[in-house]
C-alpha cells in the first residue's frame, strides 16, 4: 500500500501551484498533484544526486529500452529506438510543431475547450488557430467529424489533438481515432497528439495511442508524453516525443536545435524508475483518484445541483459547468471563500471552472466545504 492520504505542506518550496497565492488559500488549480511522487523515483533521484557530478547527459540506453517495451507492452505498439526526441517539455513540443510543419499564416486546428497552450502556441508562431468546439451529446464530450471537416482551409496544416482531453477528461475510442484519421488523411493533415495523461486512466478506461492505430496513422503523427503528470515529477522538466516518419523527425529536431540544452540527468532516472519500477504505484493512484471524483460528483450533485459535470475518464481534472448555478462570477466568489480554481476562458470555456482533485481526500473534502460555504 501507498500513502495518497498524508497533507504535505508545499509552501515555502518555490512551488507555482501553492506560494504564488496567499497562506489562507487553497490551491487546486494548475495540474500538479499534492501526492509524492513514487518511492522508487525518489530513490532513483537519491542515488543519482549521490554520485556528486552532474554533467551533461545522454538518454541512457536502458531508458529508451525501458519505454520501447512499456510502448509494446501496454499498447502493443512497436517503437523504435530513434523515433524518440528528448525535450524538456510538451509545451515547447507544440511551439516547434507548428514551427516544423507549417508556414507563418497556415492553420492549426485545435479542438476546444482545451488546454490553453494548444491556443496560444500557433499564436506565439504566428499561426492561425482554428477552434474546434467540441460538442456535449448526452453525457459524453464529442468531437464532431462534420465539423473537423467543415473547419479545414486550404491552408490548414496540422490537428492539435488532446488525449486524453485536458479538461474535459474524454478518452478517446479506436472508432473515433478512426474517423478523425481518415478526414486528416484526406486532407493531408499531421497530427500532433498530446498524450500526456495517458496513464491517468479511471475506472476500465482505455488509451490508444494516435499513432498506434496503424502504419498509415504512424506517418502523419507525432505523439506526445512524459512521466510529469502521472508520476508528478514536472518540475524535472523531461519529455519525449515519439516520430515514426523520418523525414518529419528531422524536420521537428531540426526546428528545436539550439533552443534548449540537453534533458538533466535527474530527469533521465526519474524517467526510468517512473516506467520500469512504479507500475504498483500507478495502479493505486488511479483507484484513489477515481474515489476523489466519485465523492467529487456526489458532493457537486448534493450541493451544486444546477452546476453540471460530464463523467471523466481519465486525468485528475474536473471541468465543471457553471453557468446556470445562479452565482454571479464563481471563480471570484470560490476564492473568496479560500479555494484558487482554474477559470475557464483560457482554456475556451467562458462559465467553466477546472478543479484539480489530484490531492489527499482531507484536502479535496476542505476546498469542497469551502466552496459550499459561499451558499
Amino acid at each position: 500500500m501507498f500513502d495518497f492520504d498524508t497533507v504535505y505542506n508545499r509552501r515555502g518550496t518555490s512551488s507555482l501551484k501553492w506560494d504564488r497565492h496567499p497562506e489562507n488559500i487553497l490551491a487546486m488549480w494548475v495540474a500538479d498533484m499534492d501526492f509524492k511522487s513514487p518511492p522508487a523515483v525518489i530513490e532513483a533521484l537519491k542515488n543519482r544526486a549521490d554520485h556528486g557530478i552532474y554533467g551533461y547527459t545522454d538518454p541512457p540506453e536502458s531508458l529508451t529500452q525501458c519505454l520501447v517495451e512499456h510502448m509494446k507492452g501496454k499498447y502493443d505498439w512497436e517503437v523504435e529506438a530513434d523515433w524518440f526526441c528528448w525535450i524538456p517539455g510538451l509545451v515547447p513540443a507544440l511551439n516547434i510543431a507548428c514551427r516544423a510543419y507549417s508556414e507563418e499564416g497556415e492553420s492549426i486546428i485545435a479542438p476546444t475547450p482545451v488546454y490553453p497552450p494548444f491556443m496560444t502556441a500557433p499564436f506565439n508562431m504566428r499561426r492561425k488557430c482554428i477552434k474546434l468546439p467540441l460538442k456535449l451529446l448526452g453525457d459524453e464530450w464529442q468531437l464532431s467529424i462534420e465539423d473537423l471537416e467543415n473547419s479545414i482551409t486550404p491552408d490548414t496544416k496540422m490537428l492539435f489533438l488532446c488525449n486524453p482531453h485536458n479538461p474535459v477528461g474524454k478518452v478517446f475510442s479506436r472508432d473515433e481515432l478512426e474517423a478523425i484519421y481518415q478526414v486528416c488523411e484526406k486532407h493531408d493533415l499531421l497530427v500532433c497528439s498530446d498524450e500526456i495523461h495517458c496513464d491517468l486512466l479511471l475506472d476500465d478506461a482505455q488509451h490508444i495511442p494516435f499513432a498506434a492505430l496503424h502504419k498509415e496513422a504512424e506517418e502523419r503523427t507525432l505523439v506526445l508524453m512524459a512521466p510529469s503528470k502521472t508520476f508528478n515529477v514536472p518540475g524535472l522538466s523531461m519529455s519525449f516525443v515519439i516520430v515514426p516518419n523520418n523525414k518529419l523527425r528531422r524536420k521537428f529536431k531540426r526546428e528545436y536545435q539550439g533552443l534548449f540544452n540537453e534533458i538533466n540527468c535527474f530527469g533521465y532516472a526519474a524517467c526510468e524508475a517512473a516506467y520500469r519500477d512504479s507500475q504498483d504505484w500507478l495502479k493505486e493512484l488511479c483507484a484513489y483518484l477515481s474515489a476523489n471524483r466519485d465523492f467529487l460528483y456526489s458532493f457537486m450533485k448534493t450541493n451544486f445541483p444546477n452546476v453540471k459535470m460530464a463523467p471523466m475518464h481519465a486525468t485528475y481534472l474536473a471541468w465543471m459547468d457553471f453557468r446556470e448555478c445562479g452565482i454571479d462570477d464563481p471563480h471570484k466568489a470560490f476564492r473568496d471563500a479560500g479555494v484558487e480554481l482554474s477559470p475557464g476562458r483560457p482554456f475556451d470555456g467562458d462559465g467553466f471552472l477546472r478543479l484539480n482533485f489530484g490531492c489527499p481526500r482531507a484536502t479535496l473534502e476542505e476546498g469542497l466545504q469551502r466552496m459550499a460555504s459561499i451558499l
